[in-house]
């Protein structure tokens, strides 16, 4: 089964990034476009080759004509050839697709990000424009949206998406975090992965964690930094104009079903409150990779004073233009909640994103409740 993918890069003009977590299908796209040349610096020997010596990729380059499209995969397993291919760009007219699933080693390790030469672009899960019409909710909230797994559970073979979320986990574990050498504790880490899963969409207490993981809390700070640039999840911080008070974020997996699989989930139904995190993760999710997709310039919040929360704030040009609240069951959003958030914005959108109602309704706040697809449309055409 084949999905249709909104991010194009058919004839590109420019040379690109291409970030985004494994399995998100970055190398299927890539091996279907017409380059000139293709290095899989995932082959062991063709990285060992090029790591060795690295000029070997210069003498490829050098016969190619001017404008060939040249594909390096997983560029970050040997950072210097970004030197080349800025020499490709700049002396031989060559156009990069450079793809990668862990860009701390090239934004920590001063690579050579080429100064504004090539775009940046990032590939996520599958969007519901992209699954169409097989698309289904309760299957995302379950086991994610991985092309992968997509395709296992639409054939029916649930068990076998279940092993391929778990060989996910271990792969990462083993490939992204151990062979990339981005901790020399292992096993700490790996404590610390299963606490970090069960917080997820959750504010998160670094003293805590600490204590659960017997790691400084300077140690889980670095560990969700390195699940933030291998592109497992991210920070969602709280709106705020001043910068001492955002100390307490909260974080999402990049996908339901990783996160369940990490939790040891998978063959569990969700219960309800673990649904609404998942749904929240979702959501949040969908809306940033429709970002990312439509190249908006938006950035992402949330709300909180005091025991009074909204989940998402759309943010443009650094002013909220959209706040969204995240319902999987049929609660109700607070009046007392509502009446507070819009003292604080007066003028600001709020509408509740259900999981659960089939159609529009107004609370007596005046807050539109929309199902969760509507809710996602209103962001698009906001």
């Amino acid at each position: 089964m084949r999905f249709s993918r909104m991010l194009n890069l058919q004839n590109p003009k420019t040379s690109t990034f291409i970030f985004g977590p494994r399995m998100t299908g970055k190398t299927f796209l890539l091996r279907e476009l017409d380059a000139a040349l293709y290095v899989d610096l995932l082959d062991p020997e063709r990285e060992l080759e090029l790591r060795q010596t690295p000029r070997f990729f210069w003498e490829r380059l050098m016969p190619l004509p001017k404008g060939a499209l040249v594909i390096v995969d997983e560029v970050q397993r040997v950072p210097v050839l970004l030197d080349y291919v800025q020499k490709g760009i700049e002396e031989l007219g060559l156009r990069f697709i450079l793809s990668g699933s862990s860009p701390r080693k090239l934004k920590r390790g001063g690579a050579n990000l080429l100064g504004g030469r090539a775009l940046d672009l990032h590939l996520h899960p599958l969007t519901v424009d992209e699954i169409g019409t097989s698309f289904h909710l309760s299957s995302a909230l379950h086991y994610g949206t991985l092309p992968h797994i997509m395709r296992e559970i639409l054939n029916g073979d649930k068990d076998e998406a279940c092993q391929r979320l778990r060989s996910y986990y271990t792969t990462y574990i083993k490939e992204e975090i151990q062979a990339e050498a981005l901790t020399r504790h292992i096993g700490a880490f790996q404590r610390f992965l299963n606490v970090a899963a069960q917080c997820n969409g959750q504010i998160i207490e670094f003293s805590n964690i600490s204590r659960e993981c017997a790691v400084p809390s300077s140690t889980v700070k670095e560990y969700f930094s390195i699940l933030e640039d291998t592109l497992l999840g991210r920070f969602l911080w709280p709106w705020d104009k001043s910068e001492r008070r955002k100390a307490r974020p909260k974080f999402y997996f990049f996908d339901c079903g990783v996160v369940r699989a990490i939790q040891n989930r998978l063959h569990d139904p969700p219960t309800p409150i673990e649904r609404g995190f998942l749904f929240e993760t979702w959501f949040l999710g969908e809306l940033t990779r429709l970002r990312d997709y439509e190249r908006k310039p938006d950035e992402f919040s949330f709300w909180r004073e005091g025991t009074h929360e909204i989940d998402i704030l759309a943010m443009r040009n650094g002013k909220p233009f959209l706040a969204i609240e995240c319902k999987s069951g049929l609660g109700e959003l607070q009046g007392h909640t509502v009446r507070l958030f819009k003292e604080r914005f007066p003028n600001l959108p709020l509408v509740v994103a259900s999981l659960s109602d089939p159609s529009p309704r107004c609370l007596s706040s005046g807050v539109k409740v929309l199902p969760w697809k509507e809710a996602v449309h209103t962001y698009r055409i906001t």
